[in-house]
């Protein structure tokens, strides 16, 4: 490494562009890495200054994480869309078989006002949206994951990049359940406590009008339901010294009001086609690896508690040491790294993050997985052809 800031710092003609292609092609991948991300000259050289010996890579499979509602951000994808011609093309595709199904461009829609992008309806196609481009985008650059899971609407994204569902079939299927969910009855509440799985039971029993949403960590459970209900229990663990916050949502997902709609989007379902999946998709009903997707399941997923946590267990015993959050931010990444507290090997990186520059984030989450031991298209990465005749190793 001192050999490297020497070489660069002494000529400061070179193309640090061609530095780093000739670092990434031509040499060998060793079992130690290090990849920094600047913008300048400067930057890279004071990253590469900063470069500390660590450990050696991991041997593991890749797991893609795909947000869920409540992620959304204007503007989100805006800045790849520009950058990146990959994620461009699959973005337009699927905004195109979404918007037949919508009311108003969804373009429009993630370029507009927050209260816009916040209604269901537009909030879940958006998320699919950009999620599927984003994994079309990593399959470009060599990330290929062994593993998919979703966070509630996110397992839809899930299962069409898996090949369940073609995308004209996945769009349908996605605006219905977005509309349906939009247009049951509003008044309930859903609440984020810090608390595991067995002291919210213990909470709720005996308690009618409120369920559990979501399972996301060993210390993050959701409930929701009917307003007063659920607001108890928010008070019962604030009581007790346990956070409690109320959800910023417009209705009580995952809970018993969701019921006067699932007939419909079932019947959706059925009018769909349905294959094996090619990349093998986790549950959020029961956190297990899905064998075979049915119209009937969509209605129970919507339904039922979103089992997250489960399915993030379930990966790391089946060996997955690198999981990847595609979604506007990095809700999930925070929730798995809960679930992985104390695991060793493992790494946990969110492809963007709100309020920081999108190419930068997927180039250090692409830094970040291959210093794990994952491969990435460094070439396609790093454009053009010119080559530097770099210092030779120590050995």
């Amino acid at each position: 490494m001192e050999r490297l800031v020497g070489f660069v710092e002494a000529r400061p003609e070179l193309d640090v562009v061609a530095v780093g292609r000739s670092l990434a092609v031509s040499r060998a991948r060793f079992g130690h890495r290090a990849v920094v991300v600047g913008e300048t000259r400067e930057q890279l050289l004071g990253a590469l200054r900063a470069v500390r010996p660590g450990g050696a890579v991991a041997a593991g499979s890749v797991a893609f994480l795909f947000s869920g509602q409540g992620s959304q951000r204007v503007g989100m994808g805006r800045e790849l869309y520009a950058a990146e011609p990959v994620f461009a093309a699959a973005f337009d595709e699927v905004v195109g078989a979404l918007d037949v199904h919508l009311d108003r461009s969804l373009v429009e829609v993630i370029e507009g006002e927050p209260e816009l992008l916040g209604r269901t309806v537009f909030t879940q196609p958006a998320l699919f949206a950009v999620e599927v481009a984003l994994f079309r985008l990593l399959i470009h650059y060599g990330v290929v994951p062994d593993y998919l899971v979703g966070h509630s609407v996110g397992e839809l994204a899930a299962a069409h990049v898996s090949g369940v569902l073609s995308l004209g079939d996945a769009a349908r299927l996605v605006c219905a359940r977005a509309r349906l969910m939009e247009g049951v009855a509003r008044g309930g509440a859903m609440v984020a406590l810090n608390a595991g799985e067995a002291r919210v039971a213990g909470w709720l029993e005996g308690r009618s009008g409120v369920d559990v949403a979501g399972f996301n960590s060993p210390v993050s459970t959701v409930i929701s339901g009917d307003e007063v209900a659920v607001l108890e229990v928010l008070e019962l663990a604030r009581g007790e010294g346990v956070q409690a916050a109320r959800l910023k949502v417009s209705h009580a997902f995952h809970s018993a009001h969701l019921d006067a709609m699932l007939a419909e989007l079932t019947e959706v379902a059925r009018g769909l086609t349905y294959s094996a999946p090619r990349i093998p998709v986790v549950s959020n009903v029961t956190g297990e690896v899905v064998e075979e997707f049915t119209a009937e399941y969509w209605a129970v997923q919507a339904r039922s508690a979103v089992r997250f946590a489960d399915g993030i267990a379930t990966l790391a015993g089946r060996g997955v040491t690198a999981f990847v959050e595609l979604g506007p931010d990095a809700t999930l990444a925070g929730l798995a790294g809960e679930c992985l507290a104390g695991v060793e090997g493992v790494v946990v990186v969110p492809v963007l993050r709100r309020g920081r520059p999108e190419k930068r984030c997927l180039l250090t989450a692409l830094g970040a997985v291959h210093v794990h031991g994952v491969d990435v298209d460094w070439a396609g990465l790093l454009p053009g052809s010119g080559l530097v005749d770099l210092p030779t190793y120590a050995f």
